[in-house]
């Protein structure tokens, strides 16, 4: 008998490199005989035609190419093998027998939704399970979409092409001098030196290649080179004129003559019919549904609420549940937003009971689960008829919370463990409503606004020949809060037009104070914005926050976003990620707009792939980013190949890696890691691939004498790596398996944009935005900054005494001397100097928490770094209620030491110091609402310090949004001086962590 599902596990992690499997041949032939664990799908299939030559009904197999192996994966799925470059070990078949079968259908179109299932981690075969309409209809275009422009990228010229596949990346600098026709004599020209490597190109050599490149040249003509072979993409438009005819006589996309909604007369309203729900039975209680009508985040009439009935296997209400809101006047995004809790029935207090216990015995709502669905679907159609809601749990901190129309409209897939509600919409009328469409709905305003207007403004009667007036009352300034009063509303809505004409960067005021559950307010909000002229497109990602779900507005937005530079869009790809969770439907302008921009540039895929294949274990968007990443293979087939290096062999290998040494079966050292390393599978898995922090590094052969792993909790693994193109040098990762980098990610983004906006003002301060990237559930990789140590260390090795250590001022100043001659040194405290004020200034406004000697590392070429970023928005570390971190930033006098060059009179230097973090913290005000937005759009990623607005009222205080700049340098010389006096308290800290590390068994 095989092993079982552990003893196969167990197989394979034994050293022994021969299994015994079994083969089934079509032929009806049983062959039994060892292999290798690292041969190949190839060489195994090799191994069984000679083998079967010595058996019966030999020459009735056909061709080997015609056969391809199945078994049964470790998801107990049938999975045929067809990529055969696969080993044996990386297939990992639940049990040893694999069968030869016959193929069927398009191999290469077969070939290629393999590897996009085992790349993206997701099977394609779910999304057809799914049996969902607007899924198919998704993939249908999406695909159409992504292979055109890969047919588009395939005529390029070659200049075009090699920008798509090799974009640059320049550093931020400041604005260059105007163009001059005279050129400096001390101009530097630059040499690109272009090596093409296995093109699929054919009867075409390298040699060929650049013999026809300079042809070219030399005849003044461009260069058109095909260097990749689009055999692969299948054309299926005569298979999607068949779906599309069969889907349009069934029905589903022929549209009757829609009605008009504001014809209907009558309210919103459904009926719930009852609850699956599998709860405790340990107390007595009810359950009671409560039921919201959403745009975004407003409450567009007042909360339903069911009656109680007794908890059960099935709850029944069958009741009817009405909404304060007429039909004709539902939004075109209305969002339906149900929670389910029970309210615990109250039991009497027994006699001798205790008054500790009498909070436990009063009972309270207990909330269990919430779910969102919409009342227009994909096609704009009022829905109607019966649907099954599977719910969400959720644990809010009271009843005010327990609707969330932030969450997802997605249903819970794991339907088994989770609660359902099954509700009807009634049929209003025999034919199916449908929102109108935008042409209908952009009609001309009836209203013509004749200045000069009269307004009263609180008791004041206000006249209003231009907007300028506003300005006095601080309505479109106030940046710091979203709240108006009713009479600040009715002015802004009332000048709605003089707002476009004049302040067009209010436009989210305005989207905010409109009231969408009036149709013709909605009417003219929308006219109106059809002629809004574009915004920045640094203020326009404000609009695609969860409070703006229009698809008019969203649409505007996408039209501004599209200026963003290349380079732009990298740095906030994290963010534009994260609100495709607030996207109502799987056809969005998002979406195509960022696929159409990953296929103009590899950079820009790589990452943008590795956002979302880092959560596709995220059941709410499991579905959403699986789609996109299975549109984007199809659109860069070529890239598969690179990812999947990443994927399936590196990073599977370091997840291998990392089990063995945290496994407590037995003592691991690093001898055993190297030994692991050293074997055929693993060096083959973790050597030649790029980067997945970065595309544009190749990390050749890995140097496994340098490798080890970390002592710390989740004993991260120190990998190091030859680079050819360094003449030598090193370069390394560490992976990190059992943390979540999200927010080390957005913590080293913001550094990044600030080291960005601060270079743009004239103003480096050496600042180290290593590289950090989430590449699954609690899994990711950290860029290793060479030659630096920590603080703690430094100062460890220059004292006996761990208690002693952190009071050393002199320890820092001393290391540095011993890394930089005297010729040296001073620049060294020259790039101490300069990043000590930007990771001061940094670390305040985004209120990095928990900063201690072993998480500030210096450079031996001067600057200083943080790492570690579990804390922050001014979650400070608490012990034993005590808040230990008491100072704004950290600045410490041995700090100072430093920057003084040790000498204590050196107050110019210190001053200079003082100066920059000044000029830092100003360029930061300035550029303030920026990081709010950027910060507000990250709500989704479910980071336990960002989850809400309030998360974000420090990064909004810090900043001092809606104080003048002179104001704000104010607070911050107080904070300044509050840091430098305070710092004692920082050295007690650092030294109760010395000790509390120095004691840990």
């Amino acid at each position: 008998m095989p092993p079982g599902k552990y003893g196969m596990q167990e197989e394979w992690e034994k050293e022994d490199q021969q299994i015994t499997m079994d083969f089934l041949l079509p032929t009806g032939i049983f062959l039994k005989f060892p292999v290798s664990r690292n041969d190949t799908i190839k060489s195994i299939k090799k191994m069984v035609w000679k083998n079967a030559r010595s058996e019966a009904l030999y020459s009735a197999l056909d061709d080997p190419d015609g056969y391809v192996f199945t078994c049964i994966n470790q998801t107990a799925e049938r999975e045929e093998l067809e990529e055969e470059s696969r080993r044996l070990s990386d297939v990992r078949p639940f049990m040893c027998v694999l069968k030869l079968v016959a193929r069927e259908g398009d191999r290469v179109e077969k070939l290629t939704n393999t590897q996009i299932s085992q790349l993206i981690g997701k099977g394609l075969h779910e999304f057809e399970a799914q049996k969902n309409h607007e899924v198919n209809e998704f993939r249908t275009k999406m695909r159409t979409f992504c292979e055109e422009k890969a047919q588009e990228r395939e005529s390029l010229p070659w200049q075009q092409w090699m920008e798509f596949s090799f974009p640059c990346e320049l550093e931020p600098c400041c604005a260059p001098p105007e163009s001059s026709s005279v050129k400096p004599k001390n101009s530097k020209k630059i040499f690109i030196q272009i090596k093409f490597e296995s093109c699929q190109v054919s009867c075409r050599s390298e040699s060929y290649i650049h013999t026809y490149i300079f042809s070219c040249l030399r005849n003044g003509q461009n260069p058109h080179l095909t260097m990749i072979h689009h055999s692969t993409i299948v054309k299926y438009q005569e298979e999607q004129s068949k779906v599309c005819s069969q889907v349009s006589k069934s029905g589903s996309l022929s549209r009757p003559p829609p009605l008009p909604l504001k014809k209907v007369r009558g309210r919103l309203s459904l009926t719930l019919l009852f609850s699956s729900f599998t709860g405790t039975k340990k107390y007595c209680f009810f359950l009671v549904v409560q039921a919201g009508l959403f745009h975004g985040s407003e409450l567009l009439c007042k909360v339903v609420t069911t009656s109680e009935v007794t908890v059960c296997s099935e709850p029944l209400w069958d009741q009817k549940l009405e909404f304060d809101i007429n039909v004709a006047d539902l939004p075109r995004m209305s969002r339906l937003c149900f929670a389910l809790y029970a309210v615990i029935e109250k039991a009497k207090k027994p006699r001798g009971t205790k008054k500790k216990n009498k909070k436990a015995m009063t009972g309270k709502d207990c909330p269990i689960a919430w779910v969102n669905t919409m009342v227009f679907d994909y096609k704009d159609q009022l829905k109607t008829g019966e649907f099954l809601l599977s719910t969400w749990p959720s644990v809010p901190d009271d009843k005010s919370d327990l609707l969330n129309p932030m969450g997802t409209v997605e249903k819970n897939p794991n339907i088994d463990s989770a609660a359902g509600l099954l509700i009807r919409f009634p049929n209003i009328r025999p034919h199916p409503l449908y929102y109108p469409p935008l042409d209908k709905v952009l009609t001309p305003p009836k209203y013509i606004l004749n200045p000069p207007v009269v307004f009263i403004y609180g008791q004041r009667k206000i006249l209003f020949p231009c907007l300028k007036k506003i300005q006095k009352f601080k309505i479109i300034d106030n940046k710091n809060s979203t709240e108006f009063f009713e009479d600040e509303k009715e002015l802004l809505w009332k000048l709605r037009t003089e707002v476009r004409d004049r302040y067009p960067e209010s436009l989210s005021k305005l989207l905010l104070i409109t009231k969408w559950n009036k149709r013709e307010d909605v009417v003219q909000m929308v006219s109106l914005l059809r002629h809004w002229p574009d915004l920045p497109a640094i203020s326009a990602l404000e609009l695609l926050d969860y409070s703006f779900p229009d698809p008019a507005v969203r649409s505007f937005t996408i039209r501004c976003l599209k200026k963003l530079s290349d380079d732009e869009l990298l740095q906030y790809l994290i963010q534009l990620v994260q609100v495709l969770k607030y996207e109502s439907y799987l056809d969005c302008d998002l979406t195509t707009f960022l696929l159409e921009r990953a296929l103009s540039n590899r950079r820009i895929g790589h990452f943008l792939f590795w956002h979302l294949r880092s959560e596709i274990h995220v059941a709410s968007v499991s579905l959403r980013f699986g789609l996109i990443l299975e549109a984007y293979c199809r659109g860069d087939i070529h890239h598969i190949k690179l990812l999947t290096k990443q994927v399936n062999e590196a990073l599977g290998k370091m997840k291998a890696l990392s089990d063995i040494v945290k496994s407590g079966s037995q003592k691991m050292t690093v001898d055993d890691l190297k030994l692991c390393i050293r074997q055929e599978s693993y060096l083959d898995a973790l050597s030649d691939l790029y980067s997945p922090l970065n595309p544009s590094i190749f990390l050749a052969d890995i140097c496994v004498e340098k490798c080890r792993f970390m002592d710390s909790k989740m004993k991260p693994l120190w990998l190091m790596y030859l680079n050819p193109s360094l003449q030598g040098d090193m370069m390394g990762i560490i992976f990190k398996n059992g943390d979540d980098l999200r927010q080390d990610m957005l913590t080293l983004q913001m550094i990044q944009l600030m080291e960005n906006l601060w270079k743009t003002e004239g103003l480096d301060l050496r600042m180290i935005p290593y590289g950090c990237l989430s590449t699954g559930n609690k899994m990711g990789l950290i860029e290793v900054v060479k030659n630096s140590d920590t603080i703690a260390n430094i100062q460890r090795n220059s004292s006996n005494s761990a208690a002693t250590a952190a009071f050393n001022k002199d320890a820092l100043l001393n290391w540095l001397k011993s890394k930089n001659p005297e010729d040296k040194l001073e620049q060294a405290i020259e790039e101490f100097t300069l990043s000590c004020a930007g990771y001061c200034v940094a670390t305040y406004v985004l209120g990095i928490g928990d900063r201690h000697n072993d998480n500030i590392m210096i450079r031996e070429t001067g600057q200083l770094f943080h790492i570690d970023f579990g804390h922050f928005l001014g979650n400070f570390k608490r012990k034993l209620g005590i808040n230990r971190e008491r100072v704004p930033f950290i600045l410490t006098y041995d700090f100072v030491h430093v920057i003084q060059q040790g000498r204590t009179n050196n107050s110019e230097k210190f001053e200079r110091f003082r100066e920059y973090c000044e000029r830092a913290y100003k360029i930061l005000c300035r550029n303030g609402t920026l990081f709010v937005n950027l910060f507000t759009m990250m709500k989704a990623a479910g980071l336990p310090e960002l989850t809400s607005f309030k998360d974000i009222q420090y990064l909004k205080d810090s900043l001092a949004l809606g104080k003048s700049e002179d104001e704000a340098l104010k607070n911050f010389k107080v904070k300044f001086n509050e840091a430098l006096r305070e710092s004692w308290k920082t050295k007690v800290n650092w030294m109760m962590h010395s000790l509390a590390k120095d004691n840990r068994p």
